[in-house]
């Protein structure tokens, strides 16, 4: 399973950091500030710096197969913080004005990060090791082999209602395999294995409760590799088509962005 999605936890923590500033810029000066002053300027320019580290070092660090510039997992957690706090201070320094030019860049940012999101909660679909890279349904199996070991190995020395309990999670169905609900439901699917396994837990006495918590992990753990088994092949699919949908609309952002800065630039400071 993922980790406890620290990089959305992180650029939830700067947003709240730079909305703060704004607001002391706000009350300070009284007035909403415009992307030509100083601090309008300055954080449109950090922002867009951002996204272009967004898009281009996490694709360097994907592309150079001998480099070692630590894992590929943490690589794509800066790059889903850049891709999020970025557009976020570019949707500051449009001082809420989003007519013309402006308004486009406004627009495809918001779409390329719903995009973002979108493919992000898809990448997780498809099983990877610790370092992000694709794990084949081989490996998966093995693994799952293994998990199973360990689950069977602690509960010879369980309570039998531990085991009773063990089994009718065990024979629970993780979904169709292959199916797109699969991929693009697995958090309802999560959602309600989690409420059923709560309502049976609540059943136990507080010495099995504690067998049961154990119990959790483990099942929790092969559960989530039995899910990206079934569902890796339409997974790895959705993912191909939504590179060849968030790519292209990248690109036509960025060249927006720069015929902004160019023309922000001509007009700002060449013609006075």
């Amino acid at each position: 399973m993922q980790h406890a999605n620290r990089e959305l936890w992180y650029s939830f923590a700067a947003i709240c950091g730079i909305s703060l500033a704004y607001g002391l810029v706000v009350v300070y000066f009284d007035a909403i500030p415009s992307a030509s002053q100083f601090f309008g300027h300055t954080i449109g320019i950090l922002g867009f710096l951002l996204m272009v580290m967004t898009e281009v070092l996490y694709s360097l660090r994907k592309r150079s197969r001998r480099a070692h510039w630590g894992r590929m997992s943490d690589w794509l957690d800066f790059h889903i913080f850049t891709g999020i706090v970025g557009p976020f201070m570019v949707l500051l320094h449009s001082s809420w004005k989003f007519n013309g030019l402006a308004g486009l860049l406004t627009l495809l940012t918001l779409v390329v990060v719903a995009s973002g999101f979108i493919g992000r909660y898809i990448y997780t679909a498809v099983p990877r090791t610790t370092d992000g890279v694709e794990m084949d349904a081989r490996l998966l199996e093995e693994q799952i082999a293994v998990a199973n070991q360990d689950l069977q190995s602690w509960l010879s020395a369980s309570d039998s209602s531990i085991r009773d309990l063990a089994r009718n999670f065990s024979s629970a169905p993780v979904g169709s395999a292959g199916h797109l609900s699969l991929v693009l439901g697995r958090a309802i699917l999560d959602w309600n294995y989690q409420l059923n396994w709560w309502w049976e837990r609540r059943r136990l006495n507080p010495s099995q409760q504690v067998q049961a918590r154990r119990l959790e992990v483990l099942l929790w753990r092969r559960r989530g590799m039995e899910v990206q088994l079934a569902s890796i092949a339409m997974a790895r699919r959705l993912l191909a088509l939504w590179h060849a949908v968030h790519i292209p609309i990248g690109m036509v952002l960025f060249t927006a962005a720069f015929i902004h800065i160019l023309a922000a630039i001509y007009y700002a400071t060449l013609l006075r």
